[in-house]
């Protein structure tokens, strides 16, 4: 048998992957989550958060889980990019 010889695989660095492309449109923010969203944007930590909406640092923590989910991302870097990305968060 003879071998067969094709192109040589080339490994792409992180940097250059991107994120496999969105199939359908991610599931729109409830008004508390866009409230949360700015706040995120503003530099609040969680528990600054939470004091100021009076709702407890969990509970905060359940609507960023629960944003992550819907725009299918994993960090808080990639929740910001995406939200602006998608004109879901406004840059002033």
């Amino acid at each position: 048998m003879a071998k067969t010889v094709g192109k040589p695989r080339v490994r792409k660095s992180l940097a250059d992957l991107e994120p496999p492309p969105r199939t359908k449109r991610p599931e729109s923010l409830t008004s508390r989550e866009q409230e949360i969203l700015e706040l995120i944007w503003a530099g609040f930590k969680n528990k600054e958060i939470g004091q100021r909406l009076k709702i407890s640092v969990k509970t905060v923590e359940a609507h960023r889980a629960n944003m992550m989910k819907k725009m299918r991302v994993s960090n808080t870097a990639q929740l910001l990019k995406t939200a602006i990305q998608g004109g879901i968060l406004k840059i002033k």
